[in-house]
């Protein structure tokens, strides 16, 4: 694998690290910025927000820079972000920080993945794309726990002064590694637009709604759910974290050489793999071992879903592919919110505090269903498979793509 996915894998290492340490930092905050945990909540709503809104509009913004001059601009963004948070005065205008932090989010892995997929030979766009994503990954092992012990330790600003120094790291690192690539050939707004409405993409792009929404029903209860039930002392949350991410990193490592190999057979198995183990999370989360292992299960075969995820809307919307995969982040970032909110829902009915498991394996059925219907209505038709992308300089056009068709 060539080095600049080394330098994409950084700049994921660190995104990954600001999105999720928050979590593990809102009694601090809340602390510190007298107001109250769930209003510290906020801030979690803010990244995603930012993800939501930054992905399309920066990518559209940027269609016409080349690709690694964009790709340090907007990890330049997300370490103004980070350093914005530090430095923020008061509580809203840490929301602004973390705000501008996300924006770049979900452009930056929609250019990222494209770009991937250009370094490396036909055949391989997958795994280049799940090399990427294992930075992601390394930060709920690494990141994640380690800046927020930094965070308890030395206060809630020391953790986002290291994020925006690894953002500067990256930035170098971009510029180092990454070749002169031209940005793709610009079709016009609407064109794209168009392209980004194909009937496949915005199936894959509800696939990812329901099936990723599964995930986080459970994630972001898993603590309580380690300690209510599990028996767990609050001390071993860190630890229980980090064998999530273990499994994430299992997860995508397997991602990228199945998807390359078959891609919507790995999206349905996956899928299928996340329903099944979040239903047994519900009986296992009774017996320490069992749930232990359940937890690096479900972080795996969720993960396992990412990569063909994002390969299919960029196959789809080939015209447009660092739109979709920029789209695709957005559609992640709303199963978060709306996977939190869900499984919040079956809390607040008092349906016990395992409830979240099972609200998650029905939402991950629903997205496995999705992606059936999708697979059903694909047969037959003409697929390309292929991200396209044309030099402007040498009018050459490159084809590559991820994943057998259908």
């Amino acid at each position: 694998m060539p080095l600049a996915l080394l330098a994409l894998a950084i700049s994921a290492f660190g995104i990954g690290t600001t999105e999720f340490v928050m979590m593990g930092l809102l009694p601090n905050v809340a602390d510190d910025l007298g107001t109250s945990v769930p209003t510290a909540g906020y801030l979690v709503s803010a990244y995603a927000l930012g993800v939501v809104i930054g992905a399309p509009l920066l990518t559209a913004l940027g269609s016409r820079i080349p690709r690694r001059r964009m790709l340090v601009a907007l990890m330049a963004v997300f370490t103004a972000g980070n350093l914005a948070s530090a430095l923020a005065p008061d509580f809203g205008l840490l929301i602004v920080g973390r705000l501008l932090a996300g924006l770049p989010h979900g452009a930056f892995f929609g250019v990222g993945a494209v770009v991937a997929a250009r370094l490396v030979r036909e055949g391989r766009q997958a795994r280049a794309v799940a090399t990427m994503f294992l930075g992601l990954t390394i930060a709920n092992i690494v990141g994640v726990p380690a800046a927020t012990s930094l965070g308890q330790q030395f206060g809630w600003r020391a953790t986002f002064l290291i994020v925006a120094v690894i953002g500067l790291v990256a930035m170098a690192a971009l510029a180092k590694l990454i070749p002169q690539l031209p940005a793709e050939e610009r079709t016009g707004l609407r064109r794209e637009l168009r392209a980004l409405a194909d009937r496949q993409v915005l199936l894959g792009l509800l696939t990812t709604v329901f099936g990723f929404a599964g995930i986080f029903a459970v994630y972001s209860y898993l603590a309580s759910m380690m300690t209510q039930v599990t028996g767990f002392a609050e001390g071993s949350v860190p630890l229980v974290l980090a064998l999530f991410g273990i499994g994430m990193t299992l997860g995508a490592l397997a991602a990228g050489p199945l998807t390359d190999r078959a891609l919507r057979p790995t999206l349905y198995g996956s899928l299928a793999a996340l329903a099944l183990v979040l239903t047994a999370f519900h009986f296992t989360a009774q017996v320490k071992w069992a749930a232990l292992v359940t937890v690096v299960l479900i972080g795996a075969v969720g993960f396992l879903t990412t990569t063909p995820l994002q390969m299919l809307v960029m196959n789809k919307a080939h015209r447009a592919p660092t739109l979709a995969a920029a789209s695709n982040q957005s559609a992640f970032n709303l199963a978060n919110a709306g996977g939190a909110w869900v499984g919040g829902l079956a809390l607040a009915a008092h349906w016990g505090w395992t409830s979240p498991t099972l609200v998650g394996a029905v939402l991950a059925a629903l997205g496995l269903a999705v992606a059936v219907v999708a697979g059903l209505l694909d047969r037959g038709t003409h697929d390309p498979s292929r991200i396209v992308a044309r030099s402007e300089d040498a009018g050459v056009t490159t084809a590559v793509g991820g994943g057998r068709p259908g």
